[in-house]
């Protein structure tokens, strides 16, 4: 049993280094033909330090990052040769490949670098967090009422953009001797501004249902995938109905540690293929764009485990229902929004299209909607999350400019 299971680590090993491989190769061609990036252009920078698994990290960011970079160019230095060639592929943004700590250090040399923003929590970025005159912000990759949400680790950083007043009462609670007021700065959800795109299906009179599971987790009290306990069954249901449509959304980690989660994923991208191929009017999407815009703006009902996106969904204002973990190790945080939220339980998938029937005809409910919408994202005027994302940047490259001034003059 140990040598079939110390041949799988290998043969996993071996494929992981042959995948490196050839990114780098790949990436190094791309990075030849473009040249290099030009010397002291860049004071915003977005460190990234995973491979392409974590991408999803990174494109949450694109729409607003390239909304900044008009204005205020942007580089993204990214670590890993797979997540550097995606981020090429595919973000719009300037890509900056320092794979070495001294590679890091070559590029700063040429760059002001004012302000270094952080999408997730790797402990590579310490690598990068050893060097000061900048300051280090935390934006995080999503909102939520997630464990992660109240990590100890924004202490690292100089600050952190939250998305509202939900967030800074969450740290406020969760973190001893934490200064919210100074270290965290409202700006709202910059990605609703962004929410583009046109649907992967044609309009019409069929219900259309956003089931978008969060991943397995890597631990218990992470435990929020719903794929093997509601997702099945919910699936089947709205495919027998012939008037509902599926967009199926799954992490995209889904059975990266369970084999059976996996499985459960895989079965149900199969079951919108064979209902697609019984009747292709009916348009089930299984969707793995890179990019959310339409998939949380133009369905009628919403169907997210405990993750950010449920957060997304929410600042549309749109029907909602969060699935309740059946693990008891979950932790749950219902002092948010999840106390007032639509739950569904795994016993209730059954019945999911009367469950439905009623959550997107309850009005009590889309007022409910509103209310925390504000509450976790302040003003969600089209536009406004956006302009505060480039306001607080400006405020910190004015702060670090003062900062270097106070410096300069101090050192006469």
């Amino acid at each position: 049993m140990q040598i079939m299971k110390d041949s799988k680590r290998a043969v996993k090993l071996a494929k992981r280094v042959l995948k490196g491989r050839r990114a780098f190769f790949e990436l190094k061609g791309l990075l030849d033909e473009r040249g290099p990036l030009p010397e002291q252009h860049y004071r915003v920078g977005v460190y990234f330090a995973d491979s392409d698994v974590n991408i999803y990290q990174m494109r949450q960011w694109y729409a607003p990052l390239q909304e900044l970079a008009k204005t205020r160019p942007v580089v993204v230095l990214a670590r890993n040769a797979a997540g550097a060639l995606q981020l090429m592929r595919e973000s719009g943004l300037d890509v900056a490949y320092v794979p070495k700590v001294t590679s890091i250090e070559n590029f700063i040399a040429t760059q002001q670098l004012d302000v270094v923003l952080y999408v997730n929590q790797n402990t590579r970025n310490f690598q990068m967090m050893r060097y000061g005159e900048r300051w280090h912000v935390f934006i995080n990759h999503g909102e939520s009422d997630k464990m992660y949400m109240t990590s100890n680790q924004y202490k690292t950083y100089d600050y952190a953009f939250v998305a509202g007043d939900a967030a800074r009462a969450r740290l406020s609670k969760a973190l001893w001797q934490y200064d919210v007021e100074a270290r965290t700065v409202p700006i709202g959800r910059p990605q609703a501004d962004h929410l583009d795109g046109e649907p992967a299906y044609t309009p019409d009179d069929r219900t259309v249902v956003f089931y978008a599971p969060t991943w397995e987790g890597d631990r218990p009290a992470a435990s929020y995938g719903s794929v093997l306990t509601h997702g099945e069954t919910l699936v089947t249901r709205l495919l027998e109905t012939g008037r509902h449509r599926v967009v199926y959304r799954p992490h995209p980690r889904s059975g990266v540690v369970s084999a059976e989660f996996g499985a459960a994923n895989d079965r149900i991208i199969a079951m919108l293929a064979t209902a697609n191929a019984a009747d292709p009017a009916a348009q089930h999407v299984y969707d793995e764009s890179p990019v959310l815009g339409w998939q949380l703006r133009a369905p009628d009902v919403a169907i997210c485990d405990i993750s950010a996106m449920v957060y997304d969904r929410l600042a549309t204002g749109r029907p909602l229902m969060v699935t309740r973990p059946v693990s008891e190790e979950a932790e749950v945080d219902e002092g948010g929004y999840l106390s007032v939220c639509e739950w569904l339980d795994a016993a209730d998938t059954d019945n999911i299209v009367d469950v439905l029937d009623r959550v997107i005809g309850d009005e009590g409910a889309r007022e409910r909607l509103g209310e925390w919408s504000t509450r976790y994202f302040g003003d969600t005027t089209p536009g406004s999350p956006t302009r505060r994302f480039g306001a607080a940047i400006e405020s910190l490259l004015s702060r670090a400019d003062a900062e270097r001034l106070r410096a300069s003059e101090t050192s006469k």
